[in-house]
């Protein structure tokens, strides 16, 4: 069995913030059945340890960055966790990245060690155990490959969001361990900064992203935020490899949350669309959609309230769950006061409710203006709710949209629209009501996507092949 150092700065189910943290607690497991055993490397945040069985020491150093440090390896959920103890770094009050809306100001620090402690790894190995490639996540880890030039050891990054570049001041060449030599715009410099990201981009042998289309996009001045060319130089290098999901988790049969239903046996659905409405005080008399979202302008929360009135107006509700920027959440807020009955938001988030969402709704917007894989439209697909999403990144590559030549051939499973628009949302909320009135092209729909495999096995096949080409280079 050959080995995988996956290194990344979240893991479910130890720490998560987004879907960075559901890719890399999923794929050891898929990946295992593709004959590879990854260990996952991650910071040692607040409490952590707690969670971890069979804890054993495996490495220490006196001084990391300040202080003491030392990898602990445990298991979580059956996968092999290594996690980086150093308190100076990652024993905080607030979140992995920040406190109180404001980032650690030592980040780069905190980050760098976390990759300077995953190259010696890669290099000296634990024991027997010895990483045959390294597979880095995001920004945080983009120093891994940086690192390890020279070394022999594969390495792959994932870009999971390019909006986050991991970019830190001139500055701090020394702190991470670069050379002046380093920074220049075939190196780690990027507009006058450092990007971390950049570096990973630039140093690893392949460079993965978490959709076919979105991989696409990066190489789009529109998309790759000042890195498109950069991407466009190592296209041959970047591959789209789709995110999947948890199925086991996200099932409507077994699902501990809902009344259990499925593609063969729906009538469990409308016991869950009654309890939801129950939940968010609403009485629906048509359609009921569901958004579930970080509220933000880049998820198209803005969208929302001048593209919803004619879809009110034939019947149809919306439940909103989501947190995030002030002017969203006032918005989200004040829609559901002007529209008593048929608009119920909760601010927050609650992963239970999440599920008994997705059970009740009949569709879940998903209007991003990108949308690197998203997870939240294989879940609708998965429970019968329909998406309703933009022609962007994953979204496009998971649903099919309604159209006269898709509804002819059987084939839609949502509403794709396009451009991002409020009225293109608006256009599409109507088409969805269109769509819920045909109760038996309905029913039909909600079958044929409640039936799509969007389980971690393909995806893992498409990870072990790329790490095999790479190792036998």
């Amino acid at each position: 069995m050959k080995h995988v150092l996956s290194v990344a700065s979240e893991a479910v189910p130890l720490v998560k913030t987004g879907g960075l943290a559901d890719v890399v607690g999923a794929l050891p497991a898929a990946l295992a059945e593709q004959g590879w055993n990854m260990r996952v490397m991650i910071p040692a945040y607040r409490g952590i340890l707690k969670k971890l069985k069979s804890p054993k020491k495996v490495w220490e150093s006196a001084n990391l960055y300040g202080g003491p440090a030392r990898l602990t390896l445990g298991k979580s959920a059956g996968m092999e966790v290594l996690a980086l103890v150093a308190d100076h770094l990652f024993d905080r009050d607030g979140g992995p990245y920040s406190q109180d809306g404001q980032d650690y100001g030592d980040n780069a620090e905190r980050f760098a060690a976390l990759s300077f402690v995953a190259a010696e790894i890669a290099r000296e190995g634990l024991g027997k155990w010895r990483p045959d490639l390294v597979h880095c996540h995001d920004w945080q880890t983009g120093l891994v490959p940086w690192y390890l030039r020279g070394s022999g050891i594969p390495t792959v990054i994932t870009i999971h969001n390019i909006a986050f570049q991991g970019r830190f001041g001139r500055d701090k060449l020394a702190a991470l361990g670069l050379q002046t030599w380093d920074f220049n715009r075939d190196g780690v410099e990027f507009w006058g900064d450092i990007s971390t990201l950049k570096a990973g981009l630039v140093a690893a042998d392949a460079i993965t992203t978490v959709s076919p289309r979105y991989a696409e996009e990066l190489m789009r001045g529109e998309f790759g935020l000042g890195l498109e060319g950069l991407l466009q130089m190592r296209a041959g290098d970047l591959h789209g490899i789709l995110n999947g999901i948890d199925a086991t988790v996200w099932n409507p049969e077994t699902d501990p949350e809902i009344t259990p239903f499925s593609a063969a046996k729906p009538a469990g659905k409308a016991s869950n669309r009654k309890a939801l409405e129950a939940e968010f005080g609403l009485d629906v008399p048509g359609p009921l959609a569901i958004l579930i979202s970080r509220l933000t302008s880049q998820k198209g929360i803005d969208l929302i309230t001048p593209a919803l009135g004619p879809f009110l107006a034939a019947g149809g509700g919306l439940a909103v769950l989501g947190s995030g920027d002030g002017w969203a959440e006032h918005a989200m807020r004040e829609l559901a006061a002007h529209n008593p009955g048929r608009v119920g938001v909760k601010i927050g988030y609650d992963e239970a409710l999440s599920h008994r969402m997705f059970a009740g709704g009949d569709a879940v917007l998903v209007p991003s203006r990108f949308e690197p894989c998203g997870l939240t439209q294989l879940y609708g697909l998965r429970y019968g709710c329909l998406p309703v999403v933009a022609a962007v990144g994953g979204l496009a590559d998971t649903v099919i949209g309604a159209t006269p030549a898709t509804d002819a051939a059987n084939a839609s499973t949502g509403v794709v629209f396009h451009p991002v628009d409020d009225l293109a949302l608006r256009q599409a909320l109507m088409r969805f009501a269109a769509l819920y009135y045909d109760r038996k092209g309905w029913g039909a729909m909600q079958r044929r996507a409640m039936k799509m495999d969007w389980g971690w096995a393909r995806s893992a096949e498409r990870y072990a092949a790329l790490y095999d080409q790479l190792c036998t280079r």
